[in-house]
C-alpha cells in the first residue's frame, strides 16, 4: 500500500525518533553551548525529517530527490557534531551514530527506487 503522509514512511518515522533522541543527547551539553553546538546539532538533525516530509509532498521525482538529498547532507553535518561533542566530552554519541547510519542507507534505497523510476531522464541525484 502507498504512504498517502510522510508519517506513513518509516524512514521519517525512525528519523523524527532520532531527532527526540538527539535532542535529550544535547540536554547535558554545557549551557555556554546553548547558543552553539546544541542550537547547530538540533538544527541539523530537526532537517533530517522536515527535508524528507517537504519532499514527499513535491510533485516530480527530481524534486524529491533534491529534498531527500538535502535530507542526507543534514545526516552528514550531525556526524560531525557527533564527532566534535565526543572530542569536548559532551557525552557518547555512538548510539546516535549509528541510528544516523540506518536513517541514511534508509534514505538511500528510498532514493534508489525513485531514481529507477526515472530510467532516461537525467539527474545528478
Amino acid at each position: 500500500m502507498a504512504a498517502r503522509s510522510f508519517e506513513d514512511v518509516e524512514v521519517w518515522r525512525k528519523a523524527h525518533a532520532w531527532v527526540l533522541g538527539v535532542y535529550r543527547f544535547t540536554e547535558q551539553f554545557p549551557r555556554h553551548e546553548l547558543f552553539g553546538l546544541t542550537s547547530q546539532l538540533r538544527r541539523a538533525a530537526v532537517s533530517v525529517p522536515a527535508n524528507f516530509a517537504e519532499g514527499f509532498k513535491k510533485r516530480s521525482h527530481l524534486d524529491k530527490l533534491r529534498f531527500y538529498n538535502i535530507a542526507q547532507g543534514s545526516l552528514e553535518e550531525c556526524r560531525y557534531y557527533f564527532i566534535l561533542a565526543r572530542d569536548l566530552n559532551y557525552g557518547d554519541s555512538t548510539a546516535l551514530k549509528n541510528r544516523a547510519e540506518e536513517i541514511s542507507k534508509m534514505l538511500d534505497s528510498y532514493m534508489r527506487s525513485l531514481r529507477s523510476a526515472l530510467k532516461g531522464f537525467p539527474t545528478d541525484y
